[in-house]
């Protein structure tokens, strides 16, 4: 068994306390693809990630709001993101998922065509949205990573919803109870 000189162990507590300090200026983000982009969320805001199951249509909602679904014995409204972004509708391949999340304070589900993985960004990584960017969309942008070979938009789940869309949701759980 060896045993760490001074100068090994000043080093290891050194490359620890570096670590730790790139850990606090950087954020996990979850990305996802949808139509031909790819998009990521902060980590902290997903609960898990689900197959799509069936879904229970609810009449008098908005188009983007695709139902219901029962998770656990709890009643999750879910949301197509597609429709969301106005986006041509798709029908569900073996990739698509529905991430499970928590915005504003409830339980929602965001039905996306496929869910890519789970990566580390530094602060320093992500720029903000450009000026040019214009219409619906930018709202909902918190900013733009630039990756190796892709460019990751990132959103800010809790401004994708609305309020009027937040009522619509919870109207469509609270008909359901």
């Amino acid at each position: 068994m060896s045993t760490l000189t001074e100068d090994q162990l000043v080093s290891a507590l050194a490359t620890q306390e570096s670590n730790q300090g790139e850990l606090a200026n950087s954020t996990q983000l979850v990305s996802f693809r949808l139509a031909q982009e790819e998009y990521g969320i902060e980590i902290t805001k997903v609960q898990e990630i689900i197959l799509m199951g069936e879904i229970t249509r609810v009449p008098q909602t908005p188009e983007f709001i695709k139902g219901l679904i029962n998770l656990r014995n709890t009643v999750i409204p879910i949301v197509d993101l597609r429709l969301r972004f106005g986006l041509e509708e798709q029908q569900p391949t073996d990739e698509t998922r529905i991430m499970v999340m928590n915005v504003a304070g409830k339980t929602i589900g965001i039905i996306v065509d496929a869910v890519s993985e789970v990566l580390r960004v530094t602060h320093k990584q992500i720029a903000p949205p450009p000026p040019t960017v214009a219409g619906l969309g930018r709202e909902y942008l918190t900013g733009l990573i630039k990756l190796e070979k892709r460019l990751l938009i990132l959103l800010d789940i809790d401004k994708i919803l609305g309020d009027s869309e937040e009522e619509s949701l919870d109207a469509t759980v609270n008909s359901a109870e």
